[in-house]
């Protein structure tokens, strides 16, 4: 059971430092792609693994499972990933950080925490002032990657997203994925059980217009 974590407690107010591109990848100059709620990391891995021509950073609000990952990225001399630990929206917002978002090429939010109660859609990790940071931030053509098994959740987020009009959906069947981030179509541990279990995806691709 994935323990859940208040996004807004005062304990993600104070910004972990992320050190320069050139210090936590060998080839700072690859396209990078950020995957929010990276959770224990193993789709992280098996993408920096299989795929070194792209760098991967994982945001992840849970410390333990980001401090276990860089132990794993180390052992396993990985170095075109690294994890970070902290609000993905505090992060964003943090002037200091602006230079990771000068490398993005895509991010993606996976199965992300539902946050079922409609008082508690704060704290999802989609929200307008998030998309309005990534509408200004990302330059023209970064994508967004959205994946998620709960209906009611995939129409907020694809509400929110399309409500600001500097993205605009992609058609899935005219997307290369031998080019992005995930060329091989690895999936994640979540996705794998939705499938097993024949649960439906909803699922889309945005870009920045």
């Amino acid at each position: 059971m994935r323990q859940h974590v208040n996004p807004l407690s005062k304990n993600f107010h104070k910004i972990e430092i992320i050190p320069p591109m050139n210090i936590i990848f060998e080839n700072p100059e690859l396209p990078l792609h950020i995957d929010i709620g990276s959770a224990s990391g193993d789709f992280l891995f098996s993408l920096a693994s299989e795929n070194k021509n792209w760098n991967y950073l994982g945001i992840e609000i849970r410390e333990k499972l980001v401090k276990n990952c860089r132990l794993k990225s180390l052992d396993r001399k990985i170095r075109n990933l690294y994890f970070a630990f902290g609000n993905a929206n505090n992060i964003f917002n943090e002037p200091q950080y602006k230079f990771l978002i000068d490398y993005v090429s895509s991010i993606s939010i996976n199965f992300p925490d539902p946050w079922f109660k409609k008082k508690h859609y704060k704290r999802r990790v989609i929200q307008p002032a998030l998309i309005q940071i990534l509408s200004i931030s990302l330059k023209k053509g970064s994508l967004i990657f959205l994946k998620t098994d709960v209906a009611e959740l995939f129409d907020y987020m694809n509400f929110t997203i399309l409500n600001n009009l500097s993205f605009e959906k992609l058609n899935k069947k005219d997307f290369n994925y031998s080019l992005s981030f995930n060329p091989n179509r690895i999936k994640t541990n979540r996705e794998k059980y939705v499938i097993k279990n024949k649960l439906r995806i909803f699922e889309r691709i945005y870009t920045k217009n």
